[in-house]
């Protein structure tokens, strides 16, 4: 439909999977409208089993994943992305000395 102060919209939508477990229904469209700029602004969108996701050019987007973050999540996914945890990082050996309640300093007040 489209109205006389400039706002349209389509949508259509099915059923996906039908008859199965996973059945889900998925509706797609668009709507446009006039802001208070006089500029048309255009709003996609998709609503589905993975929730409902809006695309626009005026719409903020996230900023890029800073490297050293991608790098970690590609480790933490190990086998996935070709790395793992035990290549990217050498633990080092665990102290095998034993050390009684007597053998802490005592520093500002604080017992240890």
């Amino acid at each position: 439909y489209e109205t006389e102060n400039r706002i349209s919209q389509q949508e259509s939508g099915q059923l996906r999977n039908t008859g199965t477990d996973h059945e889900a229904n998925v509706v797609q469209g668009t709507y446009s409208y006039a802001g208070p700029d006089g500029v048309t602004y255009t709003v996609n969108y998709i609503a589905d089993e993975n929730g409902f996701r809006a695309s626009g050019d005026h719409l903020p987007t996230p900023p890029p994943v800073p490297a050293a973050i991608q790098r970690s999540l590609e480790i933490n996914a190990g086998s996935r992305s070709g790395y793992s945890a035990t290549e990217a990082f050498t633990a080092s050996e665990p102290s095998r000395q034993y050390l009684t309640p007597h053998s802490f300093q005592r520093t500002a007040g604080y017992h240890y």
